[in-house]
Protein backbone atom coordinates (compact mmCIF):
# COMPACT_ATOMS: atom_id res chain seq x y z
CA UNK A 1 0.00 0.00 0.00
CA UNK A 2 1.73 3.61 -0.58
CA UNK A 3 -0.19 7.08 -0.23
CA UNK A 4 1.06 10.37 -1.70
CA UNK A 5 0.02 13.52 0.19
CA UNK A 6 0.59 16.95 -0.81
CA UNK A 7 2.12 19.34 2.55
CA UNK A 8 3.27 22.73 2.78
CA UNK A 9 7.07 21.46 1.84
CA UNK A 10 6.07 18.94 -1.17
CA UNK A 11 5.11 16.09 -0.71
CA UNK A 12 4.76 12.76 2.14
CA UNK A 13 4.72 9.47 0.76
CA UNK A 14 4.34 6.35 2.59
CA UNK A 15 4.52 3.03 1.51
CA UNK A 16 3.42 0.10 3.71
CA UNK A 17 3.45 -4.24 3.82
CA UNK A 18 4.81 -5.54 0.71
CA UNK A 19 4.93 -3.49 -2.51
CA UNK A 20 4.63 -5.26 -5.64
CA UNK A 21 5.66 -4.57 -9.14
CA UNK A 22 2.46 -3.53 -10.10
CA UNK A 23 1.90 -1.56 -7.14
CA UNK A 24 5.18 0.22 -7.94
CA UNK A 25 3.97 0.85 -11.06
CA UNK A 26 0.71 2.41 -10.34
CA UNK A 27 2.77 4.55 -7.63
CA UNK A 28 4.94 5.84 -11.01
CA UNK A 29 1.91 6.76 -12.61
CA UNK A 30 0.18 8.09 -9.95
CA UNK A 31 3.12 10.47 -9.44
CA UNK A 32 3.64 11.25 -13.04
CA UNK A 33 0.04 13.12 -12.63
CA UNK A 34 0.98 14.71 -9.24
CA UNK A 35 4.12 16.13 -10.31
CA UNK A 36 2.69 17.18 -13.43
CA UNK A 37 2.89 21.54 -13.75
CA UNK A 38 4.61 21.59 -9.76
CA UNK A 39 6.32 24.51 -9.20
CA UNK A 40 9.87 23.71 -8.10
CA UNK A 41 11.31 23.50 -5.53
CA UNK A 42 9.61 20.94 -3.24
CA UNK A 43 10.80 18.54 -1.04
CA UNK A 44 10.00 14.55 0.19
CA UNK A 45 9.15 13.10 2.91
CA UNK A 46 9.34 9.32 2.59
CA UNK A 47 8.14 7.06 5.75
CA UNK A 48 8.80 3.40 4.83
CA UNK A 49 8.71 2.33 8.84
CA UNK A 50 6.54 -0.69 7.56
CA UNK A 51 7.20 -1.34 4.73
CA UNK A 52 8.88 -4.87 3.97
CA UNK A 53 12.05 -5.05 1.38
CA UNK A 54 11.59 -4.33 -2.42
CA UNK A 55 11.08 -7.32 -4.64
CA UNK A 56 13.76 -7.29 -7.18
CA UNK A 57 11.27 -6.33 -9.94
CA UNK A 58 9.95 -3.23 -8.10
CA UNK A 59 13.28 -1.54 -7.37
CA UNK A 60 13.72 -0.92 -11.30
CA UNK A 61 10.27 1.12 -11.08
CA UNK A 62 11.16 2.49 -7.85
CA UNK A 63 14.23 3.98 -9.06
CA UNK A 64 12.72 5.43 -11.99
CA UNK A 65 10.53 7.42 -9.95
CA UNK A 66 13.39 8.52 -7.78
CA UNK A 67 14.75 10.14 -10.67
CA UNK A 68 11.09 11.41 -11.99
CA UNK A 69 10.58 12.97 -8.88
CA UNK A 70 14.44 14.50 -8.98
CA UNK A 71 13.79 15.71 -12.76
CA UNK A 72 10.53 17.63 -11.78
CA UNK A 73 12.14 19.84 -9.47
CA UNK A 74 12.90 17.59 -5.88
CA UNK A 75 15.37 19.24 -4.06
CA UNK A 76 15.96 16.78 -1.05
CA UNK A 77 14.43 13.79 0.15
CA UNK A 78 14.54 11.94 3.30
CA UNK A 79 13.04 8.32 3.92
CA UNK A 80 12.28 7.23 7.67
CA UNK A 81 12.90 3.80 8.33
CA UNK A 82 13.45 1.45 11.47
CA UNK A 83 15.05 -1.16 9.48
CA UNK A 84 18.85 -1.31 9.00
CA UNK A 85 18.15 -3.86 5.69
CA UNK A 86 15.68 -1.38 4.25
CA UNK A 87 18.39 1.44 4.71
CA UNK A 88 21.27 -0.47 2.83
CA UNK A 89 18.63 -1.26 0.03
CA UNK A 90 17.16 1.95 -0.20
CA UNK A 91 20.63 3.41 0.04
CA UNK A 92 21.61 1.59 -3.28
CA UNK A 93 18.50 2.48 -5.07
CA UNK A 94 19.69 6.16 -4.69
CA UNK A 95 22.57 5.57 -5.76
CA UNK A 96 21.50 3.87 -8.95
CA UNK A 97 18.65 6.67 -9.69
CA UNK A 98 21.01 9.56 -8.63
CA UNK A 99 19.33 11.13 -5.74
CA UNK A 100 21.67 9.54 -3.32
CA UNK A 101 23.52 13.19 -2.67
CA UNK A 102 20.11 14.79 -1.66
CA UNK A 103 18.67 11.98 0.44
CA UNK A 104 19.20 11.57 4.32
CA UNK A 105 17.93 8.41 6.06
CA UNK A 106 16.34 8.88 10.16
CA UNK A 107 15.91 5.43 12.15
CA UNK A 108 12.54 6.08 13.78
CA UNK A 109 13.38 3.33 16.39
CA UNK A 110 16.21 5.65 17.31
CA UNK A 111 15.00 9.58 16.80
CA UNK A 112 11.94 10.66 19.01
CA UNK A 113 11.61 13.30 16.62
CA UNK A 114 11.97 11.87 13.44
CA UNK A 115 9.45 14.04 11.61
CA UNK A 116 10.58 17.08 12.68
CA UNK A 117 13.95 15.92 11.81
CA UNK A 118 13.21 15.12 8.09
CA UNK A 119 11.36 18.28 7.92
CA UNK A 120 14.36 20.71 8.71
CA UNK A 121 16.54 18.06 6.25
CA UNK A 122 14.15 18.59 3.47
CA UNK A 123 13.34 22.47 4.11
CA UNK A 124 16.43 23.87 5.41
CA UNK A 125 19.00 21.10 4.32
CA UNK A 126 20.12 20.49 8.34
CA UNK A 127 21.34 17.13 8.41
CA UNK A 128 19.32 14.73 11.08
CA UNK A 129 21.85 13.80 13.97
CA UNK A 130 23.13 10.23 13.43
Amino acid sequence: MYTIEKIDLGFQLTFAGRITKAESEKWYTESEQVLKGLQAPFGVIIDMRTMGLLPVDAQAVIVRGQSMYRSRGMERSCVILDDAIMRIQFMRLARQSGIFKYERYIDASAHKHWLAEARNWVSHGIDPAQ
